[in-house]
């Protein structure tokens, strides 16, 4: 079932809002049991990790810029 316009937009800002901190906690906590990697080393790490948390919730973020297709 596809998500209408307005929940996409409200699930979005939920995600932003409460799920990003969230991930940044886990993430950097995760990153700091391991030894201290080299400069460039953690910033392919944070890097990664930063894409990586995007990409399962692409199709939520798609056309949340635009304007709204149902409204007539």
């Amino acid at each position: 079932m596809a998500l209408s316009y307005k929940a996409r937009k409200r699930w979005s800002l939920l995600l932003l809002v409460v799920g990003l901190p969230l991930y940044i906690v886990v993430a950097v906590t995760l990153v700091g049991l391991l030894p201290r990697p080299s400069f460039l080393m953690e910033l392919g790490i944070y890097l990664g990790l930063g894409i990586a948390w995007a990409l399962p919730f692409k199709f939520l973020f798609k056309g949340i810029g635009q304007a709204d297709p149902d409204q007539d």
